[in-house]
């Protein structure tokens, strides 16, 4: 699939309203990001594009003063993101199309997942590591294409592309890598929302081989202070609900759980279930 065909970022406009959509093309699903106005008026215009293109989902990042609106309208919250605009809260409010889409095979799998993290000690043990860990950079992109086509046979975004990486390391995106002898073998990204001062850290990836050496954590760590050094404290994750490691990396760094995204994306190998965590991270300095 072209990189094009992944999705699309617009500005909708009328009279009474103004939104910033991705239409998403490869995950079937239209998602709203920002929006002011007439919300009625805006959601026609959206139902109108999704049955166009014939998605089966609507998500829309939403501030809580219009739940009722968005519920009126058949709406439902799945997950919510404390202090997402500017340190308001926004909700996952979603609207689905199909049975299937609606629907999770795998919900109370990732139910006891969820329980035994949250049941384990939150404290990790700090880990030793004779690896190399620094900020990528641009020359960087053609082995960080080659780690994510590695271990992602699917992607929801065009990650084994070098030159996408290379765009979204100049838009907003802050990546870390991991090297052993100068080969990259784990990575992460903080994608920065310069308007509301937030940032999702996403991109997590490992080989196979240095699964156990607790890399990630030692990557998140770091995002999280270059984040905090350019004053960006809410943080969030969007996290494959199956992944029992990614979800406890998450536990362990003090992130809080805040719901879950049905069927949200494709990744990995499928269309699956995703966690919602989430990180204030001006209460609690990381330590050096």
């Amino acid at each position: 699939m072209s990189e094009q065909k992944y999705s699309e970022q617009k500005q909708l406009q009328a009279a009474t309203y103004q939104a910033n959509i991705v239409v998403d093309y490869f995950n079937l699903r239209l998602r709203i990001l920002e929006y002011r106005g007439n919300l009625l008026s805006l959601l026609d215009e959206v139902h109108e594009i999704a049955v166009q293109h014939s998605f089966e989902k609507i998500i829309i990042m939403a501030k809580q003063e219009d739940l009722l609106t968005y519920m009126g309208q058949g709406f439902i919250i799945e997950a919510m993101i404390q202090k997402y605009y500017n340190g308001s809260d926004a909700y996952f409010v979603t609207k689905y199309y199909t049975n299937e889409r609606r629907n999770s095979e795998k919900w109370m799998v990732e139910e006891k997942i969820l329980t035994d993290i949250q049941r384990s000690p939150q404290e990790s043990k700090s880990t030793d590591t004779d690896f190399l860990i620094r900020k990528a950079t641009p020359e960087d992109a053609e082995q960080l294409a080659a780690l994510y086509k590695t271990v992602f046979q699917i992607y929801p975004t065009p990650l084994n592309n070098a030159e996408y990486i290379r765009q979204v390391m100049k838009d907003s995106s802050i990546f870390y890598v991991v090297l052993d002898n100068g080969v990259i073998v784990s990575a992460a990204s903080a994608e920065v929302n310069p308007t509301f001062y937030n940032a999702e850290l996403t991109d997590c990836a490992t080989l196979d081989a240095y699964r156990k050496h607790g890399l990630m954590k030692m990557l998140l760590v770091q995002l999280e202070k270059e984040l905090m050094n350019n004053g960006i404290y809410c943080a969030y994750s969007i996290a494959r609900a199956l992944s029992y490691g990614m979800n406890k990396s998450f536990y362990q760094l003090g992130y809080s759980y805040t719901g879950r995204l049905t069927n949200n994306c494709y990744i990995f190998d499928k269309i699956e279930d995703m966690n919602v965590w989430v990180k204030d991270l001006s209460k609690k300095r990381n330590k050096d």
